[in-house]
């Protein structure tokens, strides 16, 4: 059945990129309802922003939403994927402004928040997207593909000239519970270098190595207290993959592979698959599909305690 959380929960903290202060209330919904943004911040006009792969203004640093009245929102995907990875699957998310908050720069604090509430059933049968054709998208050596699977499944390579990331890999089903088991902690990450740049032209100037980022530098851990993963960057790309995903306006059944993948590029492969005739199907799942999707079987001792 559809879900939505039981009782509102808010988070603040600061916007990664912007620097400003940010709280974002997650409110339950009604079932068919979907996830949607609302700029609480902006007194006239349409405040809502849809949680919707058609509504992203493409960004190979964030995720960003925008509205047909030109309102955003930015850096939605971990809190996307905390939704999906505790199996939300409707609610109403207020923001006071126009970035939600890094916090410690994953999704563990917005999952352990979600399940501290608790997920309400609603009288609704959760409907999701089966994929039938496999889809592939490129950009240099980048690439996405999405193909048909049983349940979510997600792939990805990284590879990176410093030598305290280097050549990562990581596969993982996404249900019972294995995205707050295994990669929710993982923190958004950068290089030294990619920082100096990125606050030289306003951006990054929430970032802080340790508090929301970990920052590599050739073969140097540079944030305090080092990784919570031995492969922690591919871990959190995988997670920023989840986030991106539901974007897709259900759960999405399928098997997605990222090579070097950014936002953006998967941002293109769900145009691409909505685009191709015959590539994908709106489903309603019975039981045994159900407990496929993404936060089916999430208990809370999974939940890392980072959080």
């Amino acid at each position: 059945m559809q879900t939505t959380i039981k009782t509102a929960i808010s988070f603040s903290g600061t916007g990664l990129h912007s620097g400003r202060p940010a709280t974002v209330t997650i409110r339950p919904a009604g079932a068919h309802h979907g996830i949607w943004f609302s700029r609480s911040d902006v007194d006239v006009g349409d405040r809502l922003i849809p949680a919707r792969w058609d509504a992203v203004n493409r960004s190979p640093l964030c995720t960003k939403l925008e509205n047909a009245a030109g309102l955003q929102i930015s850096t939605v995907e971990h809190l996307m994927a905390a939704l999906a990875g505790c199996g939300i699957h409707n609610a109403l998310v207020e923001i006071d402004g126009p970035e939600v908050p890094i916090l410690d720069g994953s999704a563990a604090p917005f999952v352990r928040g979600i399940m501290q509430r608790g997920v309400r059933v609603l009288a609704a049968p959760v409907r999701a997207f089966e994929v039938l054709k496999t889809v592939t998208v490129t950009d240099g050596e980048a690439s996405a593909t999405i193909a048909p699977a049983e349940t979510l499944k997600i792939d990805f390579v990284i590879d990176f000239a410093d030598a305290a990331i280097g050549h990562q890999e990581k596969s993982l089903v996404m249900n019972n519970g294995s995205f707050a088991r295994e990669l929710c902690d993982s923190r958004t990450f950068c290089r030294q270098a990619d920082v100096d740049a990125m606050q030289a032209n306003g951006l990054a100037l929430g970032g802080h190595a340790g508090e929301n980022a970990v920052v590599f530098d050739g073969d140097q851990v540079l944030s305090p207290g080092g990784l919570r993963h031995d492969d922690e960057p591919v871990r959190h790309k995988m997670l920023d993959a989840l986030g991106d995903l539901a974007l897709a306006g259900a759960p999405l059944i399928g098997h997605y592979t990222g090579v070097r993948a950014g936002h953006s590029l998967t941002n293109t492969l769900l145009r691409a698959l909505f685009a191709t005739p015959g590539a994908v199907r709106m489903v309603e799942c019975d039981a045994q599909m159900a407990s496929r999707l993404p936060g089916f079987g999430l208990e809370w001792d999974e939940i890392p305690a980072v959080a």
